[in-house]
This record gives structure tokens, sequence and C-alpha cells, in this order.
């Protein structure tokens, strides 16, 4: 459990935790989103010390239909804990999907009942069963029960702010047998707008004894922190603060960033692992918006042409020459980069 306020510090976020019986190698996770935490990301994101790496959001009923797309996501390449997240509306296909996630070396199942987007919400999944209690602890039940690895919930604070119910259906999990709780500081009428409610973290805090793990605009190591003082969580997860750093969860939880002049040669890595795992004519299309995160932050002074050239470019390799040259040339960075270099 997190320490007394007066007792938090750095060494806190570097140091292991347990979901359940599974170790974790430090508190700082990386936050599963969907188009963007694909197995390339994620390796790298382990690679650079981030303490868990998740998923994209897996559909359950897919990935039981045996489609290509949920295979690919399901997929860990030996990254271990390895941590499936799943997302769906029937306790049926839940189950069966997470049978097949912990059969092809999930070490943990996590459930998804936060994703605010229309058209995870639109089908009734993720964040929308906050407004279905019964029926979300129904898929809870049904998830546990399938398998033997712990399994993990991940919500917002309610559906709007009239119905924050997080603590409530927080409570019912973990007495359904769920083993640890992630909460994004936010409802999901606020989507990303405004600032996460770090503060309103802290009653699903009181609500559970099982780990929490508090999420929402945490970037620096003094908001990872200040998040974990005012939630009392026991760890983070940080999501939109790592595009285009995948460095970035470890770098809060303690571990060396890459110097400047190495940060072409990952973006350039990433992109080939890329190429590799999605195929040439599928991986131009997937990537462009992982070149555009390491262009908005370590070129920002990228002519508009150059950039273009980037971003719509249809030869990989071509693509690859001018992503290295803009991210070595200094004069695109910030003033503040610049004068580092």
């Amino acid at each position: 459990m997190c320490p007394k306020d007066d007792h938090l510090t750095s060494a806190f976020l570097a140091a292991p935790f347990e979901v359940g019986s599974v170790p974790v190698r430090n508190r700082v996770i990386l936050a599963p989103m969907s188009g963007v935490t694909d197995l390339p990301f994620r390796q790298l994101a382990w690679r650079y010390g981030a303490g868990l790496v998740v998923t994209e959001m897996v559909a359950s009923r897919e990935l039981v239909g045996n489609t290509q797309e949920s295979w690919a996501r399901l997929k860990g390449a030996g990254l271990k804990p390895h941590v499936v997240q799943l997302a769906g509306r029937e306790a049926y296909w839940m189950g069966e999907a997470a049978r097949i996630a912990a059969d092809n070396g999930a070490d943990i199942v996590d459930i998804n009942m936060g994703c605010p987007a229309k058209k995870v919400t639109g089908g009734y999944s993720g964040s929308a069963l906050m407004r279905e209690p019964d029926l979300a602890l129904s898929l809870i039940e049904a998830t546990v029960k399938a398998v033997s690895v712990p399994v993990t919930l991940k919500m917002r604070l309610g559906w709007d702010e009239n119905s924050l119910n997080a603590p409530e259906i927080a409570r019912r999990a973990e007495e359904a047998g769920i083993q640890l709780v992630t909460i994004h500081g936010r409802t999901r009428m606020q989507f990303y707008e405004g600032r996460a409610d770090w503060d309103a973290i802290r009653a699903v805090r009181d609500a559970v004894r099982i780990p929490l793990i508090a999420n929402g605009d945490v970037d620096t190591p003094e908001d990872a922190l200040e998040i974990l003082r005012r939630s009392g969580a026991d760890a983070v997860m940080v999501g939109r603060a790592c595009q285009g750093r995948p460095w970035h969860a470890g770098w809060l939880a303690g571990h060396a960033a890459p110097a400047r002049g190495e940060i072409a040669a990952i973006a350039v890595e990433h992109y080939r692992a890329m190429l590799e795992f999605y195929g040439e004519h599928v991986a131009i299309r997937h990537a462009r918006k992982h070149l555009g995160w390491y262009l908005e932050r370590f070129a920002p002074g990228l002519p508009a042409d150059a950039k273009v050239a980037i971003m719509t470019g249809k030869e990989a390799e071509t693509v690859a020459r001018l992503l290295q040259q803009a991210l070595n040339d200094t004069s695109f960075a910030s003033a503040p980069e610049r004068e580092a270099a």
C-alpha cells in the first residue's frame, strides 16, 4: 500500500509491488492505448523501464472469433509479465476470451471499463458499463472464474458528474475477485478535457484494500508523486505523455532517458519494428501518428513541406531516412533542446 505522504519519494516509484502473485518491477505503468500500445511500442517501453506494459484493448468476441487483428493485439513476444486488456459486454465472451489470453501466455487479464471512445461506448462496452453496475459485475465474475491468473479492472470515476460510482463498483469488484483497480480521474463525459481529478480517486482508495493505480495527466516525476499523495494509490499509470517518448514511463520510475542524440535512432527503430510487425503497406499508415508525435516533440521547427514528406510518404526507406535527418538536425528542436545539444 501507498506509504504515508511524508515518505513519498522517487524511491517509492522505483520500488516493486505485486498484483496477486505476479511481481511488478516498479510503480509506473504504461497505459493501454488503442492504436498506440501495439507490440513494437510496448517492447520499447519495456526496454526503457516501464513497470508494466499493457496490450491495446482486445475485443473479447473478436478474439474468440479468431480475427487477425485480435490475435495481433494479443501477442506478448516474451514480455513478462504479459498483461492483456479485454473489452466486451457479454459475460460468456469475456470468460472465453480470458481463457484464450491465459492459454496464450497472459500473466494478468485486465478488464476495460474506462474507454470513452464513441465506437466503444456505442456498443455499450468500455466506460458505458459504469452505467450498468450489475452487468459490469457479471462480466467481472465470468472473467475471474475463467482463469487462474490475476484479473484487474480499469475504469473512470463514473459516466458523468452525477454518477461517480467508481468506489462502489470497485468495492463490488474486489469482492468478486478483482486483484487491482486502475482509476482514470475523469468521467466518461469529460473524455480528456480539463484536468484529471486526482483527489476524487481517494474515494476508491477508501473503498478497497487491493492495490490501486491512479491515472490521468501524469507527465513529470512531481506529477507522479503528487497523484499518489492526493489519491492514496499504490502506483501510477501514464498514457498520452508517452506518445513520442516510449521511454517516458521508465524515466518516471528512475531509469535514464535516452540522450538527445539517440532519439532519431530510437524513432527509426520503432518505425522499422512496425514495418516488420504489420507489413509495409499497413505499417506506413499505422506509423504516421507515432512519427507525428516524435516530430512534434523533438523537431517542432521542421518546415511544413519536410514534415508533409515524412507524414505522407509511401516508400518506407525514404520515410525512415527523412525521419532520421529531421530528428538529428537540432536546428529544428525547441530552444532549450538546442542549448542542451
